[in-house]
């Protein structure tokens, strides 16, 4: 099962929006893996690599950052498994 990090912050309507893209994958076995979520207003690094790109999935080493729809996500999900 693969590890979905999404880096959000509070209040970010584009992060809301990520997060329930991924879970309805999930939800409808559409992609097999978990989604954890790290706030990046807790980190001064993080604020400098993703402040202005949230939201931002990553698996592994690999990111897909916003804009995104519901086909390029589980196209993005789907090519990290190979």
């Amino acid at each position: 099962m693969q590890e979905i990090t999404l880096y959000t912050t509070l209040g970010c309507h584009l992060c809301d929006q990520a997060e329930k893209m991924v879970n309805h994958l999930i939800a409808n076995k559409l992609a097999n893996c978990r989604l954890s979520s790290v706030e990046i207003s807790e980190d001064d690094r993080l604020v400098d690599l993703y402040g202005v790109r949230i939201p931002v999935l990553a698996i592994g080493d690999e990111e897909l950052a916003w804009p995104f729809d519901m086909t390029e996500l589980q196209c993005w999900i789907n090519l990290q498994r190979t």
